[in-house]
């Protein structure tokens, strides 16, 4: 039964294979038309539709402008930055050590002054008059114990008399001195060579002892404190150089290290750093703001190649290396950075050449073309553009 029905399909798929191959052949004259020489002529298009059927060909991307720097070997420094406010060196608020009425201010505020320059005067003539009284009392004593002598060596005084002749001689001393003294206080002078920061009183004014008169400060140096961890103890030392920038507008001051604390402060594990800067602009004052960069480790002959070189890409740090026209995508390990210059430690060669400006737009391979002139301009003082190959 079932081979009889295999063997009644058999010639209905023979003359469905056969129908189609009788159709494919009927429909290839109709796909060209003969030209009367024997040729066929293709149908309108079909060439194009050929030529549209490959592959174009590839386009190559344009060369990169770059601006490169030489890998070079040089020193660079770690830095511990803080900041701290800049105070004069000397301060001093100069009381009033006697009462009486001011009488003639000879200083204003911001006048420069010299040691032992009046600044105020109180009038003094209750003082003048006390020490004249005190004068002529101890003259008068004076004459009494030259009589006295002369009669105790005649044995006509007892020897207590002269003592006390003698006593009382150095108590009207004692009183003119400190007549005399107090007449020199309503003569207000500065104790150091400084600026007058501050005036407290004026003309007319009634003033006791311990008022305060002026604030007199001496700028030369400035000074700044600062704390640092005490694991940099051993780091720093006096005469150490030290970097300031003024907050307010940038002004760059050189100073020095004058004093390095002994002790660490138990609270916050810091050592007290006094800092002096000598040199520094007219502008520049008691109060201002400074960042400040102290120099903790240094380091010679190291691998350098400008800051700007360094790409972050996925927590890593890359360079482009030049190599002909192309450049190179290279990981490095990076030690040191200034405001400049980073250390490499892995990665480059001193000698190559990297990528400074248009690294942006790069990829491993990427043709480049080094600019000079305004790609020059963008490179440090310390690197230079290589020219092109």
């Amino acid at each position: 039964m079932s081979w009889t029905t295999r063997e009644t399909r058999a010639p209905v798929v023979s003359a469905v294979l056969a129908a189609l191959l009788a159709a494919g052949v009927a429909l290839q004259p109709g796909c060209n038309k003969s030209n009367g020489a024997g040729q066929t002529k293709a149908a309108p298009g079909a060439a194009g539709g050929a030529q549209g059927q490959g592959q174009a060909p590839a386009k190559k991307d344009p060369p990169v402008p770059v601006a490169v720097a030489l890998v070079h070997a040089g020193e660079i420094a770690s830095y511990y930055t803080t900041t701290a406010t800049l105070a004069a060196d000397k301060e001093a608020e100069i009381l009033s050590r006697v009462s009486g009425v001011v009488q003639k201010l000879l200083c204003e505020e911001g006048d420069v002054v010299n040691e032992g320059a009046e600044l105020l005067l109180i009038d003094n003539d209750e003082y003048r008059y006390r020490l004249q009284q005190a004068e002529a009392t101890q003259a008068d004593l004076e004459a009494k114990l030259a009589r006295i002598q002369k009669m105790r060596e005649q044995e006509m005084v007892s020897a207590e008399e002269f003592e006390t002749a003698k006593s009382n001689l150095a108590g009207a001393q004692a009183t003119a001195g400190m007549a005399r003294l107090n007449l020199s206080y309503t003569r207000v002078t500065a104790p150091f060579s400084g600026r007058v920061v501050t005036r407290r009183v004026n003309i007319g004014q009634n003033v006791n002892a311990t008022t305060p008169l002026f604030v007199i400060s001496d700028f030369t140096p400035l000074l700044a404190r600062v704390h640092v961890p005490a694991k940099e103890f051993n780091k720093l030392e006096p005469g150490q150089p030290v970097d300031l920038v003024l907050e307010s507008n940038g002004t760059k001051l050189q100073g020095r290290i004058r004093l390095v604390s002994p002790t660490i402060d138990p609270s916050s594990g810091t050592i007290k750093i006094t800092l002096e800067i000598n040199d520094y602009p007219d502008g520049v004052r008691p109060g201002d703001f400074a960042q400040v960069s102290i120099v903790t480790e240094r380091r010679l002959q190291r691998t350098l190649i400008p800051k700007v070189a360094l790409v972050n890409d996925r927590g890593e740090q890359a360079v482009f290396v030049t190599a002909d026209s192309t450049v190179e995508r290279r990981i490095v390990e990076v030690g040191f950075q200034d405001d400049a210059n980073a250390e490499i430690t892995k990665g480059v060669t001193v000698g190559e050449r990297v990528v400074v400006k248009g690294q942006r737009s790069l990829k491993h391979g990427s043709a480049i073309k080094v600019l000079e002139g305004d790609g020059a301009a963008q490179i440090p003082d310390t690197t230079r553009v290589a020219k092109g190959p």
